[in-house]
This record gives C-alpha cells, sequence and structure tokens, in this order.
C-alpha cells in the first residue's frame, strides 16, 4: 500500500513510531525516522535492516523537520507523507492536577507535544506546496485529549496539549484541502510505551485499563495495534479523507472502567 511512498516519522525510533516504520517498510516505504534518543536510534537502525535513514535531533527544535525533509528530498527527490509521533508526558516536570501545577510543568509539556507538532506540520505543508503535489500528515494524539479520566491520569496541561492537537489538525485540513493536503489524527488509548512504565507497572491502574479498554479480553494497547490505522492515513487509499480524528483505544471512550482501589 506504501510502495513508492517517501515517508518521514518524527519519534520513529521507539514505541508506537517504530512499530509504524516497521510496518511502513514491509508496505514498500522509503522512510526517515528522527528520534531524540541515540540509543533508540541506533536500535531502529538495526531493526530496520539500515534501509530506514535514521536522524538522531530533537523535535522541540524548529529545525528538526525541516533537516529530516530536506533530507527525505535529498536522497528520493521528493516527500508523500508525515507521520508526527514525537511527544510525552510532562509528569517529570510537574504536570498534574492545574491547582498543584507551575509555570514550567505547562510550557514544558506544551513545548513537547504542541511546539514540536507546529514545527513538523509547517515544514511538511511548505514542502508539498513547494512539490505541488499534495501528500498526508497523521498526527499523534492521546484519548484523554477529550476523554479524561480523572482517578489515574490527571495531566492537566498534557489533555489540554493533545485536545490543542485536535483544533490544530482540523484547522490544517480545512484550510489545505484545496491544496490537496490531507490531516488527520489518531488518539490512541493506553498503549505499552516507554511513556506508559508508570501505569503499565501499576496493579490498579492495569485492573482498571481491564474494563476501560476491553476490547481483545481487556488489555494495554500494543504499539502495533495503530499500524493499519497509520497504513491507510499514510496510503493512496485515503486520498478523500482528511480533518478526522480516530479513537483506537481498545473502548476506552465508550467503557465506564471500573475502580476497584
Amino acid at each position: 500500500m506504501l510502495g513508492q511512498k517517501v515517508i518521514v516519522i518524527v519519534g520513529g525510533t521507539s514505541g508506537i513510531g517504530l512499530s509504524a516504520a516497521l510496518a511502513f517498510q514491509l508496505q514498500g516505504a522509503s522512510l526517515i525516522l528522527v528520534g531524540k534518543d541515540a540509543q533508540s536510534c541506533d536500535e531502529a537502525n538495526e531493526k530496520t535492516g539500515g534501509k530506514a535513514t535514521v536522524l538522531h535531533a530533537d523535535a522541540t527544535l524548529e529545525n528538526t523537520a525541516t533537516f529530516a525533509i530536506n533530507k527525505a528530498v535529498e536522497m528520493y527527490g521528493k516527500l508523500d507523507g508525515l507521520y508526527h509521533v514525537a511527544g510525552g508526558s510532562g509528569r517529570k516536570f510537574g504536570d498534574g492536577p492545574v491547582h498543584e501545577m507551575s509555570l514550567e510543568a505547562w510550557n514544558k509539556t506544551f513545548e513537547l507535544n504542541l511546539s514540536s507538532i507546529m514545527f513538523s506540520n509547517k515544514a511538511v505543508i511548505n514542502q508539498f506546496k513547494k512539490q505541488n503535489t499534495g501528500g498526508s500528515i497523521l498526527n499523534l494524539g492521546s484519548v484523554l485529549g477529550f476523554s479524561p479520566s480523572p482517578e489515574y491520569f490527571v495531566t492537566h496541561a498534557y489533555a489540554a496539549a493533545k485536545a490543542a492537537m485536535i483544533g490544530f489538525t482540523k484547522s490544517l485540513a480545512a484550510h489545505y484541502a484545496k491544496d490537496n493536503i490531507r490531516v488527520n489524527l489518531l488518539a490512541p488509548g493506553l498503549v505499552e510505551t516507554p511513556m506508559s512504565l508508570r501505569a503499565a507497572n501499576n496493579k490498579e491502574i492495569m485492573s482498571f485499563i481491564k474494563t476501560k479498554q476491553p476490547l481483545d479480553g481487556g488489555r494495554i494497547g500494543k504499539p502495533e495495534d495503530l499500524d493499519g490505522a497509520a497504513i491507510y492515513f499514510m496510503s493512496d487509499a485515503s486520498r478523500f479523507t482528511t480533518g478526522q480524528v480516530l479513537s483506537v483505544d481498545g473502548g476506552w471512550t465508550v467503557s465506564e472502567g471500573q475502580i476497584t482501589g
């Protein structure tokens, strides 16, 4: 489905991004992967058999996405798609209930999740317009942007940033549809990634997840659960789809979740 496609994955060296990279590769795509952690970059290079171009760079820096896009064009002569996965929890900065939150926690969480996506989407749209070809952008959000969980997932800056990503995605989709540029968003529930270790190692939260994400026996998501949707949005199968938010959440948004603690 992705034969001849050239795709940049920002945040593509671990977790959801790396899983997508491997799936895209099997579908025939040529890949540029951007990762912040040097070790994960090495691992991504190994897992992709050295066939993807892996760049060690920080998505919160303005020039990172432009550098990755220029590399794609230099190597392949064009760009077809962007999957922006980079982001993360602001807990280590103090994100939590707003009455306890510092300005640093707010700003850092927005920088990590929202500034990075603005940088990448802007750079890719400029490239698409330069090529006059159109293309596909897929942003990774979270169900917490519109479906809060007040007992176990209280990070108000993170929720605000992920909600803002939805507005940003839809606004871009509306404005650039005339240029044949598609912009969509995936909203996962709790997925097994480095960011989710706090929850994954908490028996009480995992008991909650069993009823909050009841599909497939009730479980935490796996990165590969999102691959099929990502392939769809990166492929020509989604050529008539833009401005959409797709929840891949195991039933999170339609389930109550039972608190047992």
